[in-house]
């Protein structure tokens, strides 16, 4: 059996492309419809994958994200599980700070799919998950990663980022202050333990506007 999508042989029991991620047609469903949602999920990903070479050449992104459209389906199988999902979300994540709603609901079920298939979630990418969802207005799964990633990590600085986004999008502010100000007494010391998630290069600059956002939600000065 070969990829309706890129021709790469697969066995007789796959569900995916283990080359470019299309679904594999079934009984039932027939041509490229198939495999749609998932060769442009690949597609999207192979353009990433292309821009942050290309900026690294010198070559702007547009020339990065042009190509032939409908030639082969490019090849995501060098990424992990976790990069696709990760790929994905700043994907999702960008389209939203662009105001490109369309974009949004377009990648955002791909983007949840691949956070679904990975075999384990830390608190980043919980928290991932959870920023995902409020996009699709599923507070209450949101809600539920912060309650997770607090079972692991009682004080874990995502967990009132994501339940004061949450209660903000449920229009309760009493609960949403409740999350800055738990934010506020519990920074100084998990900011202490250098967890890799809190980095400049990772999450650190969202965290100092949520910071500022807490002081203003709550009233309070700095106190660090």
């Amino acid at each position: 059996m070969t990829c309706h999508a890129c021709g790469a042989q697969l066995s007789s029991t796959a569900r995916f492309c283990h080359k470019c991620g299309a679904t594999v047609a079934t009984v039932g469903a027939t041509g490229w419809r198939v495999g749609l949602p998932w060769g442009l999920a690949g597609a999207a990903l192979g353009a990433l994958v292309a821009v942050v070479l290309m900026r690294g050449t010198g070559r702007k992104e547009s020339d990065a994200i042009a190509g032939p459209i409908g030639i082969r389906a490019p090849d995501i199988s060098q990424l992990s599980p976790e990069e696709r999902a990760t790929r994905l979300f700043n994907r999702v994540m960008i389209l939203a700070e662009a105001g490109k709603q369309d974009s949004v609901q377009f990648f955002l079920p791909m983007a949840l799919g691949a956070y679904a298939q990975l075999p384990s979630l830390d608190a980043d990418a919980r928290y991932h998950l959870g920023h995902l969802q409020l996009l699709g207005g599923d507070v209450q799964g949101a809600l539920a990663q912060a309650d997770t990633i607090q079972r692991a990590e009682p004080t874990h600085l995502f967990i009132y980022v994501l339940r004061a986004r949450a209660y903000e999008q449920q229009r309760n502010a009493a609960q949403a202050r409740r999350a800055y100000a738990d934010y506020l007494r519990n920074e100084a010391a998990e900011l202490a333990r250098n967890r890799p998630e809190y980095a400049a290069d990772a999450h650190g600059s969202e965290l100092k506007a949520f910071h500022a956002a807490a002081e203003r939600q709550t009233g309070s000065g700095r106190t660090s």
